[in-house]
Parts: structure tokens; sequence; C-alpha cells
């Protein structure tokens, strides 16, 4: 029974390891995207400050129209990318969760290993107890007897 144990809760640990090493993948590509985001964001800014400053100095149409439709492309790209967060916040949570799960089940394990090895020395003292007691009354039944 112990060594089932043993093995049950080193197959536990395996994957809380590898619970914790998709979390923290997770968190780097959740991380990964906001740096994205906001790198789209600077460039859009940049590119608005750009169409201000060029504007200043006079447009025709088809180059308005041509840094007008590139505003148009990165702001639908923008909103692209808003909608990968809720997947990348999703993976990191499920992570969370499978790490979480993983780590509780572990717990389990040792707690019953402790429990029965706190077990298996009780009955051991009581044993020893027993033993000693047997022997002193032995020894009293000797001492009698001589």
């Amino acid at each position: 029974m112990e060594n089932a144990l043993e093995f049950l809760l080193e197959q536990v640990k395996e994957r809380e390891n590898q619970a914790v090493m998709a979390l923290n993948q997770a968190r780097v590509e959740l991380d990964g995207y906001y740096q994205q985001l906001e790198q789209i964001e600077k460039y859009r800014l940049d590119y608005c400050q750009q169409l201000v400053d060029r504007g200043q100095q006079g447009l025709s149409a088809s180059q308005y129209s041509h840094l007008n439709r590139f505003l148009t492309t990165l702001d639908e790209t923008l909103a692209k990318q808003k909608q990968a967060e809720a997947h990348f916040k999703s993976q990191v949570e499920g992570c969370e969760q499978n790490w979480l799960e993983s780590r509780k089940q572990r717990r389990s394990y040792e707690w019953l290993i402790e429990k029965k090895q706190t077990e298996k020395q009780r009955l051991e003292q009581q044993r020893e107890q027993k033993q000693m007691d047997e022997f002193s009354t032995l020894q009293f039944s000797r001492r009698l007897s001589n």
C-alpha cells in the first residue's frame, strides 16, 4: 500500500511540475500579447502624428486616402488583437486551475502518507511498550521465584 501511495505521489508531483511549466508558459504568452498590443498602439499613435504633421504641410486626396486606409487597417488589427486577449487570459486561468488541482491532489497524498507513517510509528511504539512490559513482568516473576 505504501509503495502504491509513493508511486501515486511521484506521479502527481510530475503532473504538478508540468502544470507549473504550462502556467508559466501561458503567462509568458499573455505578457507577449500585451507587449505586441502595446507596440501596435504605439505604432498607430506615431502614424496618427505623422498624418497630422503631413496634413499640415498639405496632402493630396490620394495621399490622404492612402494614409486613411492604412490607419483603418491598423484599427482593424488592433480590434482583432483585443479579441485575442480573452483567449490568452482563458489559457492562463485554465492552467492555474490545473495547477491548483494537481497541488491539492499532491497535498492529499502527502497527508495520507504522513498519516500512515504516524500510525505505523504509533503501532511500533505500542509493540515496544508491550515487549518492555512483558520483559519487566518476566523479570519480576524471576525475582519472586528466586
